[in-house]
């Protein structure tokens, strides 16, 4: 899972799969290891301005074939040097590869709000708890409440960044105050709601006032999707 505001780098030679829930409109860039120097070593999110939003559409709309040393190659060093320096925000989670326990992430997803136990959920998915706390810890790497609290982060953030009020996204995640769901994430994230979300604004102006290429309008290097 990727909150709606970030892009997840993977880094060459790193076994992955990527699944999409619901309707999204996915942009895949394979990155020459030469080329990613500057990237980060291991698996990470990172913050998408306006900017790099548009360079990776752009991007990705280039022949497999482009032209190096003309327009097309300026406008794939520039996304690469905007994406190296784009802030890495950690907020990705990994959905397990486990039956199980993609059941149980699936019923999260589906439903945030649920407060169903790890015992309750060790029945449903024919396990002891022992063995399903093991489990978790194994291939999530966190705590079943650990586990569960991030999937409401990420529900929360993309609600949040839609603008629902924190009251209403509070309740609907079954808090019975705002103040306890502004609890609740200040601990996970380090800030409050409303001045993270301010935070992510401040880092996408500052990637907007970088500037946009002239060549990014140019029609030489193909048109978005």
């Amino acid at each position: 899972m990727v909150p709606p505001h970030c892009a997840l780098w993977i880094p060459g030679g790193m076994e992955h799969s990527v699944r999409a829930i619901g309707e999204v409109c996915l942009y895949v860039l394979f990155v020459d290891p030469d080329a990613a120097d500057d990237m980060a070593a291991e698996c990470c999110t990172v913050s998408i301005s306006p900017l790099l939003r548009e360079l990776v559409i752009g991007v990705a709309a280039l022949p497999a074939l482009y032209h190096r040393d003309g327009p097309e190659g300026r406008l794939v060093r520039t996304m690469l040097d905007t994406l190296a320096a784009a802030p890495v925000e950690r907020l990705h989670l990994p959905l397990p590869t486990d039956p199980r326990l993609r059941k149980i992430a699936e019923g999260f997803i589906a439903n945030p709000v649920s407060r169903l136990t790890i015992g309750e959920w060790a029945r449903r998915v024919v396990m002891s708890e022992r063995s399903l706390f093991r489990l978790i810890h194994r291939e999530i790497g966190m705590t079943f409440g650990r586990w569960r609290q991030q999937v409401q982060i990420m529900s929360a953030l993309e609600r949040l960044t839609a603008g629902d009020a924190v009251q209403s996204v509070a309740f609907d995640l079954g808090y019975e105050s705002a103040s306890a769901f502004i609890t609740m994430f200040r601990k996970a994230m380090g800030q409050p709601p409303a001045r993270y979300l301010a935070a992510q604004r401040d880092k996408l102006r500052a990637g907007a006032d970088i500037g946009r290429p002239d060549y990014l309008a140019s029609e030489n290097w193909g048109r978005s999707a």
